[in-house]
């Protein structure tokens, strides 16, 4: 469980040049230390509102109720980072997307019944990768008690069935707008619900309720979805190309210097063989060599080449492209000199400019 930021002043601590007095009604932004921590927990008229649900749980988050506080310590000792949680949360939203057979990238272009089925495929991702336990009456067993898991595209945006009124949820939201995912545990108290529910009788979080999330991890990184970060002109070209061998290299044109996940190039290239359309042997990496476009991967070496680039490294699954040229022996510009360059066939390479003319660039060594 990440606690919330520390304070920033010991109770008696004198005045330091330099500390600024909050602003009244100022909100203040997640992450930030409210007037309340920054006097010793007292809060104050005068202090910095957090926008409710957004607030990173305090350190003693749970201690009114042992069993969320156990919840909480099972799923952190189960997943201190996050990481498990992330790479099933990625995996559910993909094979909702089912891009390698529909072309599809983003949340909108779903159906309704498709978007509703979302929370399903999340719920049994998290249960494989965490190995929880059935529930007895709800979706997981975790440290003895039941918890329900209820997902959302939008944060705050979750219904709480009434079979699970009184229980715990974990609440896991995501965006690949945002580039973000969330998760929270929850008492679902009914002072932390809606007084009106909908059709099936299910209850919206009220602001108290929104405010009461004791996060596990707040806004955490989600796998980027680079169609999703591309201009949509750039989208549109890469899809308007005739094969799927040719929408893979106008990808790893386009979308140079950015981290391109294997789930994309399968969306793009709508193939059961799509990595082939990557590989050396006729693929991206040979027919893109050119134009100057290499495509560091996953392997070690890749990853340690395209670092000292000051390229994003790969990770796993992962790709990024970009166009070399070699570094002049007698450079125009200052600039050229102190470049970061990397040793290839014999040869110094540098991160081509827009003014470059194109060169044929080296194999990657394997």
């Amino acid at each position: 469980m990440n606690p919330g930021p520390p304070s920033s002043a010991e109770p008696g601590r004198l005045p330091v040049p330099g500390d600024l007095e909050p602003i009244p009604g100022q909100l203040a932004l997640p992450g930030m230390p409210s007037a309340a921590e920054d006097s010793g927990g007292t809060g104050g008229a005068g202090g910095q509102l957090t926008l409710p649900g957004l607030e990173l749980p305090a350190a003693d988050a749970g201690d009114d109720d042992p069993e969320l506080a156990a919840v909480a310590a099972e799923l952190c000792g189960l997943d201190q980072d996050g990481s498990l949680m992330a790479a099933a949360i990625r995996g559910a939203l993909d094979m909702l997307l089912d891009g390698q057979h529909t072309g599809r990238y983003r949340w909108d272009q779903l159906h309704k019944t498709e978007k509703t089925h979302a929370g399903t495929l999340v719920e049994i991702a998290l249960a494989r990768v965490l190995r929880l336990a059935d529930g007895a009456a709800l979706d997981y067993t975790i440290a003895g008690a039941d918890v329900d898991c209820k997902f959302s595209h939008r944060l705050g945006g979750w219904m709480i069935p009434p079979e699970a009124d009184g229980k715990l949820m974990l609440l896991v939201q995501a965006s690949d707008e945002d580039g973000t995912w969330s998760a929270g545990l929850l008492r679902a108290a009914a002072e932390n619900l809606s007084l009106a529910g909908n059709r099936d009788g299910k209850r919206a979080l009220n602001e108290r309720g929104r405010a009461a999330v004791c996060w596990l991890h707040a806004r955490a990184p989600l796998q980027e979805n680079v169609l999703i970060r591309m201009a949509e002109r750039d989208v549109a070209a890469i899809f308007a190309a005739g094969s799927g061998q040719q929408r893979v290299n106008e990808l790893f044109r386009r979308a140079q210097r950015m981290r391109i996940s294997r789930t994309v190039v399968a969306t793009v290239a709508m193939q059961d063989d799509y990595m082939k359309r990557v590989r050396g042997g006729g693929g991206a990496r040979d027919q893109l060599r050119a134009e100057g476009i290499v495509i560091f991967g996953d392997y070690a070496g890749d990853q340690v080449l395209a670092a000292a680039l000051g390229l994003p490294r790969p990770g796993p699954g992962e790709f990024v492209s970009a166009r070399l040229v070699p570094r002049p022996v007698e450079p125009a510009d200052g600039g050229a000199a102190y470049a970061r360059s990397i040793r290839l066939a014999g040869a110094d390479w540098l991160l081509a400019s827009a003014a470059d003319p194109a060169a044929a660039a080296p194999a990657l060594p394997r």
